[in-house]
């Protein structure tokens, strides 16, 4: 029997007709066993690009090589994967989310060679169990979903994606594809260097397709506002009057409610949807927004909202404030037509928010100073901290700065990620954190240069937002320039 080519995948499993844009360019480099980076718009179909060749072509010893993806968030494999099943494709995930029983079990089957993909967190290979499953299994394709996180440059780096190069190792450095909506050529060369390879058209090399990062449907429009009464007046506008469905992405909770509180004394309908509200809340109001079930067409939510959900009929996708860079703004407004249909894309620009943006992002990146104060607390404070939780190191670290400085969080992971932490570290549960101490200080982590320099890189981010507020002319063409690492020109 003839293995399954690409195009009858495409139509008997996912049920389209054609391949898009660069899809098939991708694919047929995979077949062949060349490595790939495509960047392509949020909502445009990346996923294809691994999930087609997975089920194209079988791996060695007759039984098909399963295809590993790694993706950054636990609800985004989920999802994934449960739309995957729907469709009759043998997909698992594995992840902190299972018992040890349905682990265990999904590990069996995936050594029998039962999955085509598999959906896995970059931490889900320090777990010995995880690594001796593997051990067993012919990898015929690695893809590394959401790869802007591998890069220390990037605008959202994840410790644990920088161990890509070992996973890629582990699993015997098959075919890689690495996905992102938003890379700008630095951060290209990264992931490649990352992922243990160079960029370019030979065999070997990682050969990038750039299909840019706005599509044709999207309005793309900046509406310069002053204070809440004029951002509330565009948003009723903009969001409350599309002729779909329409989300609102604001940067702070408080900001939310306060706006939530407004539009409820206006009797518009809504829902909201933030990281202040349990795991059960959350997936009650995207359930219901998927379903397009009565008075929940009004979404407003923070940057958490969004990830994997692929509703293709968002018609408004509006900015209430500042996002933190460009990447950010392209990854959210994608959200918007995937339908093809045409949607609006607002940002309202009140200079105020530019002030939150600059303090978040000193929050996010800690400097040296930081790291060693750290790391003398956990070396003589641990009793404390072990009896008092996070809080207490919070508070000893950054006083009263406030409920978003991250440098904490930032900080241990990095800590842990550079060995200074040992591989049973965890703070997920704040008030009993096992924070054990392997050694010194990593001197990547006391490289002040180093550290401010990625710093500058997140602020020239921001700045690079700001100019396209101000750009005259075709915004489309401001975002494909930023992203092909050339100067936007024309700024108004």
């Amino acid at each position: 029997m003839r293995p399954p080519t690409p195009a009858t995948v495409l139509q008997q499993t996912f049920g389209h007709r054609g391949f898009r844009g660069m899809q098939a360019g991708v694919i047929d480099r995979l077949l062949a066993g060349g490595h790939s980076m495509y960047l392509a718009p949020t909502g445009s179909g990346k996923s294809l690009a691994y999930q087609v060749p997975a089920l194209a072509v079988p791996g060695a010893g007759g039984l098909p090589g399963v295809a590993v993806v790694l993706s950054p968030l636990i609800a985004l494999m989920q999802d994934q994967v449960a739309a995957l099943r729907g469709r009759g494709v043998a997909a698992t995930f594995l992840n902190s989310s299972l018992g040890r029983a349905e682990r265990e079990r999904r590990e069996a089957d995936l050594a029998a060679g039962k999955f085509r993909l598999l959906y896995v967190t970059p931490e889900r290979f320090r777990k010995p169990a995880f690594r001796d499953a593997m051990s067993k299994v012919k990898v015929s394709l690695l893809a590394v979903d959401e790869a802007h996180c591998v890069s220390a440059w990037g605008h959202d780096f994840r410790p644990d994606y920088s161990r890509v190069g070992e996973i890629r190792e582990a699993v015997s450095s098959p075919t890689t594809i690495a996905l992102t909506a938003t890379a700008t050529p630095d951060v290209q060369a990264d992931i490649a260097r990352q992922l243990g390879l160079t960029i370019g058209d030979g065999p070997d090399q990682l050969r990038v397709f750039h299909e840019g990062v706005a599509r044709p449907n999207l309005s793309l429009d900046v509406r310069p506002v002053y204070g809440d009464d004029e951002k509330l007046a565009a948003i009723r506008e903009t969001a409350c009057g599309s002729a779909g469905p329409a989300v609102v992405y604001f940067t702070l909770i408080q900001t939310l409610r306060r706006f939530s509180e407004a539009l409820r004394s206006a009797r518009v309908p809504h829902v909201c949807y933030h990281g202040d509200l349990d795991a059960r809340q959350r997936r009650s109001v995207q359930d219901a927004f998927m379903s397009d079930e009565p008075g929940v067409s009004l979404v407003l939510a923070t940057n958490a909202f969004g990830m994997g959900i692929d509703k293709p009929d968002i018609r408004a996708v509006v900015h209430a404030e500042l996002p933190g860079s460009l990447e950010a703004y392209a990854q959210e407004i994608g959200r918007a037509g995937r339908d093809g249909q045409p949607s609006t894309c607002t940002l309202l620009y009140d200079e105020a928010d530019l002030a939150t943006q600059m303090r978040f992002q000193e929050w996010a990146h800690p400097d040296t100073e930081f790291y060693e104060r750290l790391h003398h607390h956990l070396e003589h404070d641990a009793e404390r901290i072990a009896a008092e939780g996070l809080d207490w190191l919070r508070e000893k670290l950054h006083a009263k700065q406030g409920r978003h400085d991250r440098r904490l969080d930032t900080a241990l992971g990095l800590l842990e990620r550079h060995g200074t932490l040992g591989p049973d570290a965890d703070w997920r549960d704040p008030d009993h954190p096992h924070l054990p101490l392997t050694g010194d200080l990593a001197p990547a982590l006391r490289d002040a240069d180093r550290l401010a320099e990625q710093l500058k890189r997140a602020q020239r981010r921001l700045y690079a937002l700001v100019q396209y507020t101000q750009h005259g002319g075709d915004r489309a063409v401001f975002l494909n320039e930023y992203f092909h690492g050339r100067t936007p020109s024309a700024l108004g």
